[in-house]
């Protein structure tokens, strides 16, 4: 179904011919995304397919809920991002300290946390403590995750402050470096980092230097405890449903950046609309700048979207999936150049600087209960507009 045009959207529309793309092609997503919500692997989705700074395509197919009544899914519909979070938020605000010299990319992680001084629970020489750009290509030797609960028990409504001193303290750790573990604390340490130069938390820092700049309006962390107007909360897609809580949304899914970080966290937790996430794609591929507004140099974008000299076995850029095992929402068309992201919920990014497209295709397939796949369906999305660019 279409659903109208996202509101106050700072990019422009045209036809897939006038932007150089095979039409008949594109709109093969929409019978590969009607029937992935058919067959129930997504409640409802949201597509954008930006190219050279211009949307050529915009649609939304099923719903948001489905209790206590069906509300449409709208291309208006917020949601969880999860650990697109990743690269939008603390990665950027990363590398935007870097390029104004208030951090480096070699630094030593403890000249910011100083937990990472005893890195593996025994005092580290410099030389062998993690970098800063250990925790952007998930090689710090960090682990995949964080035991929640093992943290709230220990340290109640102060596991936050204490998650750097555990994950410090864990044995048989890898040497920074040496191996690739994508990692949730990687990036909430890389928060601290962040938030320890600028003086401010990643809501704010992100909020008036980055989206806000953007004109991403709705584009925000949701602080756990913190009220939502009704008008917000009814546009989110709802990530749960069960029995005993009904249905939740607004909050954030994934369980460290909610019950540990409060809803600010580095490996998840803003939200936002697919309209907004083609602001800031087109942003990135128009070399960090978008309608006269500088965000980041280019160089920057350089750096950030291709693996650092050395890293180049464990395809990852900074912050950016490039041929991970995690990078099968690229599909297979795409060039060797592009780059993406994908999110625990169900939402993906794919960037291909060579064909200045973008590929944004937000669902809520967690809700109701978590059990089913979007995986194919990216890169089958990405594959069919892929093959539909001419020139």
């Amino acid at each position: 179904m279409w659903a109208g045009k996202v509101s106050a959207q700072p990019l422009t529309y045209a036809s897939p011919e006038e932007m150089g793309m095979d039409r008949n092609q594109l709109m093969r997503v929409d019978s590969l995304i009607l029937d992935a919500v058919k067959t129930e692997l997504t409640p409802g989705a949201v597509l954008v397919v930006v190219r050279d700074s211009v949307i050529v395509y915009e649609n939304a197919w099923g719903w948001t809920r489905r209790v206590p009544e069906l509300q449409d899914m709208q291309t208006s519909t917020i949601f969880d991002l999860a650990s697109l979070t990743k690269p939008l938020a603390t990665a950027t605000a990363a590398m935007k300290l870097v390029e104004d010299g208030r951090l480096r990319l070699t630094d030593p992680v403890s000249k910011y946390v100083p937990e990472f001084a005893r890195f593996g629970g025994e005092d580290l020489p410099l030389r062998d403590q993690p970098r800063i750009i250990h925790l952007l290509t998930h090689t710090a030797g960090l682990p995949s995750y964080a035991p929640v609960r093992e943290l709230k028990r220990a340290y109640g409504d102060e596991a936050g402050d204490n998650l750097m001193a555990h994950l410090c303290a864990l044995p048989d750790r890898a040497a920074p470096g040496t191996e690739m573990t994508y990692s949730c604390p990687s990036f909430i340490t890389l928060q601290q980092v962040v938030e320890a130069v600028t003086g401010t938390d990643l809501h704010s820092w992100t909020r008036d230097h980055l989206f806000g700049p953007l004109g991403m309006e709705e584009t925000f962390f949701l602080p756990i405890g913190e009220p939502v107007d009704l008008e917000t909360l009814d546009r989110i897609a709802p990530t749960v449903y069960n029995r005993r809580e009904g249905v939740i949304a607004g909050i954030v899914h994934d369980p460290l950046a909610r019950e540990v970080m409060g809803g600010i966290s580095g490996n998840a937790g803003l939200f936002s609309t697919a309209g907004d996430l083609a602001v800031f794609a087109a942003m990135i591929l128009n070399d960090g700048a978008i309608n006269g507004k500088r965000i980041l140099s280019p160089a920057t974008i350089r750096t950030m979207t291709t693996a650092p000299a050395g890293f180049e076995s464990f395809g990852r850029a900074l912050g950016w999936d490039l041929a991970s095992s995690f990078a099968s929402n690229q599909g297979d068309l795409f060039g060797w150049n592009t780059y993406g992201h994908t999110g625990y919920t169900g939402t993906s990014m794919v960037l291909d600087p060579d064909t200045r497209t973008a590929v944004i295709l937000l669902t809520n397939r967690v809700y109701p209960d978590d059990t089913t796949s979007v995986v194919d369906l990216r890169a089958k999305v990405a594959n069919v507009v892929a093959a539909s660019i001419l020139e």
